[in-house]
């Protein structure tokens, strides 16, 4: 059925280039799929997403690993928690441009992308992480003191199983807006050989058919990171749920 409902949109798509009859309005997605094929031979294409993932990914691994243990040390100490929540409510609530502009001030163009996808992406690993962690069974944590159960199977054990839904569904919200942040960064900041270079001189030049390439190329290296993430989340949570029933 997506698949069906892809192929209907695509088919409006066509139709309405079409209609239009100008290519530079609406490239139909046949001048598109030829401009992606056009890209795929080119080591420019494959320069600009190496830069782009490299980065953009760089920051979204470096926030979870924050995220995580921010969340830890949060659940630990009550003030900690107390100092993060207007930072965290700050970096939610502003504008991903208002970032943007001000980190030019003091990061290379070429590093934004990795400053703006990781500061997208930490309030929202960071919020889900603590709650999971706060909404653990305290008896089970009381049995676990009682009767003196290591830090390593508290962790394995009672910790981990409850706290990865929450970390799968902080994947599924955090994934895409990185790739949305990181590559408006790179539109802003204009770094040499990436994404976000090559989209916005599309635009400069009126190159419709290579704009809505670039910007396909956009969304399939998301679905595809995205996809991969939850993959291996999802394998470490059966995992679990298999050591716990043994």
């Amino acid at each position: 059925m997506p698949a069906i409902a892809a192929l209907f949109w695509i088919l409006v798509w066509q139709v309405a280039s079409m209609w239009l009859g100008q290519e530079i309005l609406l490239a139909s997605p046949v001048r598109v799929l030829a401009t992606l094929w056009e890209f795929v031979g080119q080591p420019a294409f494959w320069g600009a997403v190496g830069f782009s993932f490299v980065r953009i990914a760089g920051g979204f691994l470096l926030a979870w690993t924050m995220g995580i243990f921010l969340a830890v040390v949060a659940a630990r100490h009550q003030s900690v928690r107390i100092l993060l929540t207007p930072l965290t409510a700050a970096v939610k609530a502003t504008p991903v441009a208002s970032f943007i502009i001000l980190a030019l001030v003091w990061i290379p163009s070429k590093n934004l992308s990795v400053f703006i996808s990781f500061l997208m992406v930490l309030p929202i690993v960071y919020i889900n992480c603590l709650q999971g962690i706060l909404g653990v069974d305290a008896g089970l944590l009381e049995m676990a003191r009682v009767f003196r159960v290591s830090p390593r199977r508290r962790l394995l054990y009672i910790y981990l199983p409850d706290v990865m839904p929450y970390l799968i569904s902080a994947a599924s919200v955090s994934l895409g807006l990185c790739w949305k942040s990181g590559v408006a960064a790179e539109v802003i900041g204009l770094p040499t050989g990436s994404i976000g270079e090559s989209l916005y001189e599309a635009k400069v030049f009126m190159l419709t058919g290579e704009l809505f390439a670039w910007t396909v190329v956009i969304i399939l290296i998301s679905v595809a990171f995205e996809k991969l993430i939850l993959a291996l989340l999802r394998a470490l949570q059966r995992r679990l749920e298999r050591t716990v029933r043994v």
